[in-house]
């Protein structure tokens, strides 16, 4: 058998086995943060309120004394991976030549409310669904998530209770991020001068609540399966209505779609777009805040979660992120004459689309 190292320079050997190590262990970093959480350090560094030195930090946790040597391997690892930041003393007097350690913004969004908080659902429930991806390309099934569990990941989110309320928790977490981002800045004049919005697909309404605080002449509906809704309750200018957006769209001056089209097909989403066609009311528009894949002023760092997450789509439903146009084809068969990405904002862009 042929020796295909024979061919590489000494330089891309060495890289090609630095490159080769990475991807072996990879999974480490999700390790190293799911330790961390179960070390509860984003929540004592953030109670004690100022950086803490390496033996303040290890005085405060669960951490067996015996374990004192080995701590700082994992905080170096944590402020490579950037959710620790290693900082010089204040306090000359202080006899720690560590440093100080405090939260990046990275973690102090996991603290809050990143996804990470459910990390020991997600080893049971994600995983198992990761593990079936090559046995997936060689079946006809939907989804790997079919693979793994002989269901549909939709359908297994209605029949057990507990995997539904995770998704929903989380699904809330990322919502309020965003609309804290998209309402809190002069971003909002995407809402600007409508007088009804229906958020489709909108759950426990996270996305609705921010919106009809930030425009109280508004009237906002959110539109969900019955289970996600029921006993949910609405407000003065806010109202949960139980439906399927497959079926009938509630009319109204714009509607909401979040993170919506990228969890179905494109004949699935024709039909979507459709009935939010048939629902727009006066001079309204669809707005949609989705992914835009391939979009070359992204940072490597922005590039790399977006593959994450259009893989994710892939395995679990089936589906996938769209670039410009993707979008372009499916706007222009379900009967819309035009369309503008209104802004980008991390992952996001967020389109506004005109009958």
């Amino acid at each position: 058998m042929a020796d295909h190292n024979e061919n590489l320079t000494p330089s891309e050997l060495l890289q090609a086995e630095t490159q080769s190590w990475n991807q072996l262990y990879f999974f480490i970093e999700h390790v190293a943060l799911k330790c961390a959480l179960q070390l509860d350090i984003p929540n004592v560094i953030t109670k004690h309120d100022k950086p803490m030195t390496i033996s303040k930090l290890m005085s405060s946790l669960p951490i067996s004394p015996s374990k004192y040597p080995y701590f700082h391997r994992l905080t170096r690892i944590l402020i490579h991976y950037g959710f620790l930041i290693l900082q010089k003393h204040d306090d000359n007097n202080v006899d720690d030549d560590k440093g100080c350690y405090s939260l990046a913004p990275a973690d102090c969004y996991v603290a809050k409310d990143g996804p990470w908080n459910s990390m020991e659902d997600q080893d049971t429930f994600f995983f198992k669904a990761w593990s079936c991806l090559g046995d997936w390309f060689k079946n006809d099934d939907p989804s790997a998530f079919y693979t793994a569990y002989g269901d549909l990941f939709w359908s297994k989110l209605s029949s057990d209770s507990s995997t539904g309320n995770w998704f929903n928790e989380n699904m809330s977490r990322d919502s309020r991020s965003f609309m804290n981002v998209l309402i809190g800045n002069e971003y909002k004049d995407v809402f600007k001068g409508l007088t009804s919005l229906v958020d489709v697909g909108g759950g426990t309404g996270t996305v609705a609540m921010s919106i009809a605080k930030s425009f109280p002449d508004m009237k906002c509906i959110v539109l969900d399966l019955p289970p996600v809704v029921a006993n949910l309750q609405g407000s003065e200018n806010l109202e949960f209505v139980a439906g399927d957006m497959f079926q009938k769209i509630p009319p109204a001056n714009a509607v909401l779609l979040k993170s919506i089209l990228h969890d179905w097909n494109d004949e699935e989403c024709v039909k979507i777009l459709k009935n939010c066609k048939e629902a727009l009311r006066g001079s309204g528009k669809v707005i949609i805040i989705d992914m835009v894949m391939e979009n070359t002023e992204l940072d490597d760092e922005t590039v790399h979660a977006k593959l994450f997450i259009d893989m994710l789509m892939m395995v679990f439903v089936g589906s996938k992120e769209r670039n410009k146009k993707e979008w372009e084809k499916l706007f222009l068969i379900s009967g819309f004459t035009s369309y503008k990405i209104v802004l980008t904002l991390g992952l996001r862009s967020v389109i506004e689309l005109y009958p």
